[in-house]
């Protein structure tokens, strides 16, 4: 059954955790899709994972709507949840809701997330009133990462823990159905999820939010550049492939690939033919 919005709503009243991860193709989605994920996150984390950006920032609309779809395409169960890229939204309201529409039509998203809490209620409240679902998302927000300098935990003082606290209260006022907490403290996390009537879903925050969402690559061992505190392997997919690559180039190079089970035949007499035998 297709997960929505009001099943985020239902599984925070009756304290079931939600499950959320990135994917960016068709085939991923489909996995996670099949594996029973609520909602699955084209991250502009595709930047770095899959385009090898240093970070978000170069990311554009058009990527994302190019990832949305494929993803869309393969996930028939899981909320499919698309990111606002860097500069889709924070020029202004109207450009927030023009991009967000494209990312349904042309991306076919359930839903959007953007970064943001206060600066941007009046971005997500349009949003909403345009009836596309927003996901907000506070803490550390990686498109801001040249003015956090660097890629760092918020809220750890009183008085960034009270901004992060109006942050999550703007986004639900806004009318979002659900916030991401990312690298915010547990405990901090906890009672952002205890006031706020919408889900929270944790990224570096605790096990108290009402959900989870890792990126794929990182929580499957595929991503080397750089592993985050909060990931945890629960694979080591990446050390797989290298060594199914190196075999199948071994094999290939010794000629123990492709073997007679693994192509086609063709009746003799027609080969006679083709040469022009006599």
């Amino acid at each position: 059954m297709k997960t929505t919005t009001a099943t985020f709503k239902n599984y925070k009243s009756k304290g079931e955790k939600i499950t959320m991860l990135t994917a960016y193709d068709y085939s991923t989605a489909s996995l996670a899709d099949s594996a029973g994920i609520d909602a699955i996150l084209v991250g502009d984390s595709l930047g770095m994972v899959m385009l090898g950006y240093e970070n978000t920032l170069s990311v554009t609309m058009e990527d994302m709507i190019h990832h949305s779809a494929a993803v869309a395409r393969g996930a028939k169960n899981s909320l499919v949840v698309t990111d606002m890229p860097f500069m889709s939204y924070q020029t202004s309201v109207y450009d927030a809701v023009v991009n967000a529409g494209r990312l349904v039509k042309e991306g076919y998203a359930d839903a959007v997330k953007l970064e943001g809490g206060v600066k941007f209620k009046e971005h997500i409240r349009a949003i909403v009133d345009a009836s596309i679902p927003v996901m907000g998302h506070i803490g550390m927000t990686p498109q801001s990462v040249n003015a956090f300098g660097g890629f760092k935990v918020q809220g750890k003082s009183a008085e960034d823990a009270k901004r992060v606290i109006e942050d999550a209260k703007a986004v639900e006022d806004a009318g979002a159905f659900a916030v991401v907490l990312e690298c915010v403290p547990s405990a901090l996390a906890a009672y952002i999820t205890e006031i706020l009537s919408i889900p929270t879903i944790g990224i570096g925050a605790g096990k108290d939010c009402d959900g989870q969402v890792l990126v794929y690559q990182d929580m499957l061992g595929m991503y080397s550049d750089f592993t985050p505190k909060f990931v945890k392997k629960f694979g080591n997919v990446g050390e797989s492939m290298k060594d199914s690559f190196k075999r199948y180039c071994e094999e290939v190079k010794s000629g123990a690939f492709p073997s007679k089970e693994h192509t086609f035949k063709i009746d003799e007499d027609v080969m006679r033919i083709v040469r022009g035998d006599r």
